[in-house]
């Protein structure tokens, strides 16, 4: 039993007729629905299931190279025509207008799917059906871009023309392709070279023979609608060294094969053994969870979580260090395209990432990998694009460390990690306590945090328009404190267990005062809520928003359980959505009931109503410890998210 047959998920297939406003309105449309295949380096392919790019960040290779490279633009697009024997062109797939040949027929996209996560497209027309897979090799900036002739008449020739603009990933679309590009032939090996520091772009047809004929080329005023609909520069241009021409019989299959690793590693494997390797590894992702979530859309999730557990490749000297002391670099991708490791998010999404699939192993490289980064109490919030050093403005961050350890530790009973990070988590409360960088610190006369510095965002609530930081929320937030008071009882646990109680009595005594101060002055008779922030720049925040949460879902909640169903049952009717949690309730005067627009817009918006689906895990927590023997409401909660993987990326 394969990954495949266990989790086929179909996503598109082509209807009566050309796609309307509403396909677009509700997601059906294959030019805004789109794919992601990932290599577990940090790079990726990504695109539309129409095969247009319509963001900056679409393309077929984007490779992870070591700093300060970064991820880069490798492998732009492949276009695959058909030449019928009576010289026609007839083009496999279209793509947008400007890409298109004018006068070459079009064989459509009939379907599209994702088979164990995996893109397959399917396009028929002029008597012909023809298969597309793509698929990058684990570990390798490698992509794999497979067309199968399902049916014809017989045997057709066909050309394959890649399309290159060598540049970062998030770099500038209206400057010129970098050049001149230089071709190199070997037999059947070509290398395509830019004059930087990049490695070349290797390039082989694998299962036919194929005959190369330079053609230089340029594509221009290629326009990226997403980027135009954003206000960021929208036009780019591509170019291509030539077409590889062959021969493709019925039920044969051709593949085109782009890379930046040495040509021993591309030619290790052939196509058949890179997919079946893949569909081996996804297998094993599946069987290492457990029974009930191996089909269906639990499922979906294992192999989409697979997507964002990386090791860097930019970070060589790192990943050598680890090495040397027999562990491994690993880390999290924030999200596709242009997130990076972020160390928030990575320690949000530890447990559902790797601890509930089974990936503990690499959970536990994931933990000491950043207590390696540590600095004056702070685990990094950020690394850069194409960065060794990390960036550590946050105060959430490295509370959440607490919590991800203490998850890992009930998963794995890995006390050696423990004794191991020990000294370092000591390190992190005396840091606190005493005040480290960015205003973070103790406040001694009622032992909450307080946080903020000038034009730096430190919670999760974190946009940024130019200078403005638009939720500071600088002074005590509410989880925050939530945050601190858990981390404060399992130091005291893990201390008294190493340690004995004399050692861990001051860090129940701060827990002590942490709490009464925490109930004595978040909690408003009047509001009958939490208030969002404490002692900040226009006093106390009553702003209605999910953070109050945290006080119950922590495994030590902070807030008084008195508290706990009238803060759960007001965020179920003001906040609550069927996909997430509102980042703030409407009716505020900041509210902003949509997400759409230029950056500035957006980011305005963003933590101002905007709808976040990761809040849902800490409602449910809380909302069982208010209603332990109500499961069927909890999953009713949920309900939203199955059609959601039907519209969205996982």
């Amino acid at each position: 039993m394969y990954a495949d047959e266990i989790c086929r998920m179909m996503v598109w297939s082509r209807g009566t007729g050309p796609a309307s406003h509403d396909d677009a309105e509700h997601g059906s449309d294959p030019l805004t629905r789109e794919w992601l295949v990932t290599n577990g380096l940090g790079g990726y392919a990504s695109g539309t299931i129409s095969g247009a790019v319509t963001r900056r960040f679409h393309g077929l290779l984007i490779s992870a190279l070591p700093a300060p490279l970064g991820r880069t633009m490798m492998l732009s697009d492949l276009s695959a025509r058909v030449i019928t024997s009576d010289g026609k062109v007839v083009q496999v797939g279209g793509q947008e207008p400007w890409l298109d040949d004018s006068a070459a027929q079009v064989i459509d996209l009939a379907e599209f799917r994702l088979e164990a996560g995996l893109p397959v497209w399917r396009y028929e027309g002029a008597g012909m059906m023809f298969e597309r897979r793509l698929l990058l090799p684990h570990g390798q900036n490698t992509v794999h871009v497979t067309y199968t002739l399902l049916k014809g008449e017989g045997p057709v020739q066909i050309e394959l023309q890649p399309w290159v603009n060598f540049r970062p990933h998030e770099g500038a679309l209206d400057r010129p392709v970098a050049g001149p590009y230089a071709l190199t032939v070997i037999e059947d090996r070509y290398e395509l070279a830019s004059p930087s520091d990049l490695p070349p772009l290797r390039l082989k047809v694998q299962g036919t023979r194929a005959e190369f004929r330079i053609d230089s080329a340029r594509l221009r005023n290629v326009r990226y609608r997403i980027e135009q609909s954003r206000g960021y520069d929208a036009v780019g241009e591509f170019y291509s060294p030539g077409r590889f021409g062959l021969e493709l019989p019925v039920s044969g299959s051709v593949t085109l094969v782009a890379s930046t690793e040495p040509w021993e590693t591309i030619n290790a494997l052939s196509t058949e053994e890179v997919q079946r390797a893949e569909r081996k590894r996804r297998t094993r992702l599946l069987l290492a969870a457990a029974p009930e979530v191996r089909s269906g859309p639990p499922a979906e999730l294992i192999l989409g979580a697979d997507q964002f557990l990386i090791t860097p490749a930019g970070r060589v000297e790192d990943a050598a260090r680890a090495r040397a002391a027999g562990d491994e670099v690993r880390t999290v991708i924030a999200g596709y395209h242009w997130f990076t490791d972020w160390g928030r998010d990575t320690m949000i999404s530890l447990e559902g990432l790797t601890l509930v699939t089974g990936r503990h192993t690499e959970a536990g490289y994931i933990l000491r990998t950043f207590a390696h980064y540590v600095k004056d109490g702070l685990i990094p919030n950020m690394f850069p694009e194409g960065k060794n050093d990390g960036l550590y403005h946050t105060a959430d961050a490295t509370l959440w460390f607490f919590h991800a350890l203490d998850r890992y530790l009930t998963y794995t009973g890995d006390r050696e990690t423990l004794r191991l990070v020990l000294p370092t988590l000591i390190d992190i409360v005396e840091h606190h306590t005493r005040g480290t960088r960015f205003g973070i610190g103790v406040d001694p006369k009622d032992g909450l945090v307080r946080q903020g510095e000038e034009g730096y965002q430190l919670t999760w609530m974190d946009a940024k328009v130019g200078d403005y930081v638009v939720t500071p929320r600088r002074g005590k937030a509410v989880e925050i404190n939530a945050l601190w008071y858990n981390a404060l009882r399992l130091i005291e646990r893990w201390v008294r267990e190493a340690e004995g109680d004399g050692a861990a009595r001051r860090y129940g005594a701060a827990a002590e005062q942490a709490k009464a101060s925490f109930n004595r002055r978040f909690w408003s008779d009047e509001l009958g809520y939490l208030y969002d922030v404490l002692d900040g720049e226009r006093g106390d925040d009553d702003a209605f928003r999910p953070n109050q949460i945290f006080a119950i879902s922590l495994p030590h909640p902070v807030l008084d359980a008195a508290r706990w169903k009238g803060i759960v049952d007001q965020v179920k009717a003001r906040l609550w959505t069927p996909v997430g949690l509102r980042s703030l309730a409407p009716g505020h005067p900041d509210y902003k009931p949509k997400y759409f627009g230029d950056l500035r817009a957006r980011d305005m918006a963003y933590h101002q109503g905007t709808v976040w689906g990761w809040l849902m895990g800490p409602f449910i927590d809380a909302w069982l410890k208010v209603y332990p023997a109500d499961l069927a409401g909890a999953r009713s909660l949920l309900e939203g998210f199955t059609p959601h993987l039907d519209e969205a990326c996982a």
